[in-house]
């Protein structure tokens, strides 16, 4: 039996709203998500207006957000601002020769031949002209003042070798954990983890003692580097949940054909483990990039070894103008953030696999 005309246009009207609601419900998701990715990248945003702004424009309450400065008319040999003067007909942009109380000198830039013109109020109720322009000096100043080069050169030092320190050290503790049956092993694995609650505060006097006056160690590297060769709790925690995720088979299929523990490790294990290594070397980049408590300790008596986030802070703490804090911070995050967007691909595979299927 066939529909019925009515039943027809019901049916119809029914789907034309459901994908109405359809499409006005994915509107109303993307305007949130839009608006909440606008108040998320704000702080950054305005941090990278603010950095490259002039020192003038923060004293001046008329500026506008983005990076502006007033434009200038050059009027017998010297440099006048310009203003949006109101005039019986419309508002013009005059520049401001002599500025008085009740009445001010103006010149029209359009017509500078008229010669001055005299216009009865206070200057003060006008509104400057602006144009945009980012101040680039910010960076070269700071460049030359921090000695970026050298300071990114010290860190990089400092993080590659106990980058590479922390890497052997955990990929082999990680192994032993969970590839071999250690006497009482889940109890050493567990007070390994435990270490991770430990507060920093409550080693902090014991190892500095012991680093500056029993190893002399202050004014050096190695304060720096030296604890990270005998691995991170974290980085072995995810080490191992990796390596035991990877079938025995293939492991088995080595140990028949010859090969040992540490055959096994290279040709097999790490192969198989490309994301989870990426991700534990970019957390150990970020720390000891950003890493300021030790640095700050040991090396304030050695210029010549100071690492970018400690020389930044060292900047900012001397009352630094809002746009320099932001060029340095700017200066401090721009390796990171590059990192990051070169090997994300890499990192965002092995969070969805940590958070999917282990």
């Amino acid at each position: 039996m066939a529909d019925s005309p009515q039943h027809h246009r019901a049916h119809k009207k029914a789907r034309l709203g459901l994908q109405l609601w359809d499409g006005l419900g994915t509107a109303l998701v993307n305007l949130l998500v839009v608006f909440l990715v606008i108040v998320y990248l704000f702080p950054i945003s305005y941090m990278v207006f603010t950095a490259f702004k002039m020192d003038s424009q923060f004293s001046d309450i008329k500026a506008p957000i983005w990076p502006a400065r007033i434009v200038t008319y050059t009027y017998t040999g010297e440099d006048y601002p310009l203003y949006e003067v109101p005039t019986a007909g419309s508002i013009k942009k005059w520049a401001l020769v002599e500025r008085h109380r009740t009445e001010s000198t103006f010149v029209n830039p359009a017509n500078p031949e008229t010669g001055p013109i005299t216009w009865e109020g206070s200057w003060r109720t006008l509104d400057p002209v602006y144009e945009f322009y980012p101040a680039f000096e910010n960076f070269a100043y700071l460049w030359a003042t921090i000695n970026y080069p050298r300071l990114v050169w010290n860190t990089v030092k400092v993080t590659m070798l106990s980058g590479i320190g922390v890497m052997i050290s955990s990929i082999l503790v990680a192994y032993g954990f969970s590839r071999f049956r250690i006497p009482g092993g889940n109890l050493l694995f567990i007070l390994l983890i435990a270490t991770v609650l430990i507060p920093e505060k409550i080693t902090l006097i014991p190892t500095y003692y012991m680093f500056t006056r029993i190893l002399n160690w202050n004014g050096t590297y190695y304060p720096l580097i030296v604890p990270h060769l005998f691995g991170n709790a974290i980085l072995i925690f995810l080490l191992r949940q990796n390596f035991k995720s990877i079938p025995r088979e293939m492991e088995e299929a080595a140990m028949i054909d010859g090969a040992g523990p540490l055959r096994i490790l290279t040709s097999v294990i790490l192969p198989q483990s490309g994301p989870v290594i990426t991700t534990a070397a970019l957390l150990h980049f970020f720390y000891a990039w950003n890493e300021l408590r030790q640095a700050s300790l040991y090396l304030g008596i050695s210029p010549d070894l100071y690492t970018l986030a400690f020389r930044v802070q060292q900047y900012q703490s001397y009352f630094a103008p809002p746009n320099m804090l932001q060029v340095s911070a700017l200066f401090a995050m721009a390796i990171p953030v590059l990192v990051l967007f070169l090997t994300q691909r890499e990192f965002m595979h092995e969070v969805l696999i940590t958070g999917l299927e282990k």
